[in-house]
């Protein structure tokens, strides 16, 4: 069960183990070569909002960056079974995220927070947003009217995301990221100094030269090939829905005091 307050790290990293969001995660290894194939193919879906040309056509080059950056078995051989995300890398990138949080903070900056999956990630993306207006950071609201041919862009808890059918949508695509950035330059309004957010969100924005930071899980390799290249800032690896949203509760707390928001 989520622990009480702010773990240590080493509190931290065993409760990821223990709920899943790092360590045997359900992620099985075939799912994550697949994804890992499609992207080395050219399958823009796996893109997730980047624009990765041919430099990652080997999925070999692939696994070698989610085996350092995520802590997937980084044996080709390894085809079928129980994958892993290192509960210790996990943490690292907490650390590394919460020290770009701190500099938001510092700067009073523009930050805009946006989800492509709510149903696990949307309150840490709302508590991040609630203590960085505390700090004195200005949380964008985007624009209101914004569609993708997936949905409707909408803006719940301070986070965005994609809404279909009266309900909050999974996506990976950069698309609603792209609506509202473009929908922000066409209001003369600023474009956000930091985004924190995951999937397309998180890639389309970076790729377009902005600060960006995100979450994503070890079968959505972009991220981190993102980071490796220098275009993301930070991505961190979890399991990005596990059975609980409130087993991500200890992770944030502890980034929010690392970055001395709590």
């Amino acid at each position: 069960m989520p622990i009480p307050g702010t773990p240590s790290r080493a509190e931290l990293a065993e409760h990821l183990v223990s709920t899943r969001i790092a360590g045997d995660v359900a992620t099985p290894r075939e799912n994550n070569l697949s994804h890992y194939r499609k992207l080395a193919n050219g399958d823009r879906h796996f893109w997730l909002g980047l624009e990765l040309g041919d430099r990652w056509s080997d999925e070999q080059d692939v696994l070698a960056v989610m085996a350092e950056r995520v802590g997937v078995n980084d044996d080709p051989e390894y085809r079928y079974g129980q994958d892993t995300i290192d509960p210790e890398l996990t943490v690292a990138a907490l650390e590394r995220m919460a020290g770009r949080l701190r500099k938001a903070a510092d700067g009073g900056q523009r930050v805009l927070f946006a989800t492509g999956h709510p149903g696990g990630l949307l309150d840490v993306h709302r508590a991040t947003a609630d203590a960085l207006r505390t700090a004195g950071c200005e949380i964008v609201v985007i624009p209101e009217g914004l569609t993708t041919e997936e949905g409707y862009v909408q803006q719940f808890a301070d986070v965005a995301v994609l809404e279909h059918g009266a309900s909050l949508w999974h996506t990976h695509s950069g698309e609603p990221m792209k609506a509202i950035l473009t929908g922000l330059e066409r209001a003369g309004r600023p474009l956000p100094d930091l985004v924190v957010a995951d999937h397309g969100w998180a890639g389309y924005a970076a790729q377009h030269g902005l600060d960006s930071v995100g979450y994503a899980d070890c079968n959505d390799p972009a991220l981190f090939l993102a980071e490796s290249e220098g275009t993301l800032q930070v991505a961190v690896p979890l399991d990005d829905h596990v059975v609980s949203p409130r087993y991500y509760d200890p992770m944030t707390a502890y980034l929010l005091t690392e970055a001395g928001l709590k």
